[in-house]
């Protein structure tokens, strides 16, 4: 099976658990996820299949929108609720609209300290890798843009909240530092992804409908090849040109939008290729998938 495939992926699976079950259900042995969430976690997860997973690194600078709730009174390790108090409870004494003084700052291009209990690579080994064997774990500040952080309410001790965020923008950070703003502490309690780039809940299936599904089923579930990626324009090849760019080769495409990057098709939904522009309508094939 090749295409993408969005899942609602359910709290208390890792992202590498869904993969799994993705394996099992289709019998696609190639598949990798667009963005880890969090096991505690839920929402947009898209998946790459097949020779899909060639495609991966142009996807990797999705922006992502996130609904969760931040619960005030004491730190966690990781920054979330499935990790260890690191703080002494103190009670939250802001109101509403000063907790929302507090996150303006949020906002824009800041620089954003990852959790010790990360996904993020250290010399090449996971962060949380390093936490949990005990090592010393020197993250260091990332460079990443907040579009939009928004607390929409407050219920006792726990606010929810609306985010717009990088790539490499951490939800949990963000819990972590406002509750040192407010000086009680703060963990994230919940999140929820509804966006990731152009995939929506809107778009996205359960592990219960995956497992229910025929093959064929799923693979009328799956965007549109053609809706994939839709800053690159699309245009499509005879024989003697695809087999030209199958062997790497420099070919003129008709294509005059001066996009950068362009998708190559064989046949409506038959992806052949990802080319470069080298000039005018000059293209260089860069990954090939068949």
């Amino acid at each position: 099976m090749n295409g993408l495939l969005v899942l609602d992926k359910p709290a208390g699976v890792t992202s590498h658990d869904v993969v799994a079950i993705v394996r099992r259900a289709t019998g696609e042995k190639s598949i990798g996820h667009l963005g880890t969430l969090d096991p505690m976690a839920t929402g947009v997860l898209p998946l790459l299949l097949g020779k899909y997973t060639r495609l991966a690194q142009f996807f990797g600078q999705a922006e992502k929108d996130y609904t969760g709730h931040i619960r005030f009174g004491f730190a966690t390790d990781s920054f979330d609720a499935e990790g260890t108090a690191a703080t002494d409870p103190r009670p939250l004494t802001q109101s509403l609209e000063e907790l929302r003084a507090l996150g303006s700052g949020f906002h824009g291009e800041i620089d954003q300290l990852p959790p010790i209990f990360s996904a993020k690579k250290i010399n090449g080994v996971a962060a949380h890798k390093l936490a949990r064997a005990g090592a010393e774990v020197p993250v260091k500040p990332a460079r990443i843009t907040i579009h939009n952080f928004e607390l929409t309410s407050l219920q006792g001790d726990t606010a929810a909240f609306t985010i717009s965020v990088s790539a490499g923008g951490y939800v949990r950070s963000v819990a972590h530092e406002l509750g040192q703003l407010a000086g009680c502490g703060a963990h994230l309690s919940s999140l929820r992804r509804t966006r990731a780039g152009a995939f929506t809940l809107k778009q996205a299936i359960t592990i219960d409908q995956l497992k229910a599904a025929s093959v064929t089923e799923l693979e009328g579930l799956l965007p549109h090849p053609r809706t994939l990626l839709p800053e690159m324009p699309s245009v499509t090849v005879d024989d003697q040109l695809a087999g030209r760019l199958r062997n790497g080769m420099q070919v003129n495409l008709p294509d005059f939008s001066q996009a950068p990057l362009i998708k190559v098709f064989t046949a409506p939904t038959e992806l052949l290729a990802i080319g470069r522009r080298i000039a005018g309508t000059l293209m260089q094939p860069i990954v090939v998938l068949g």
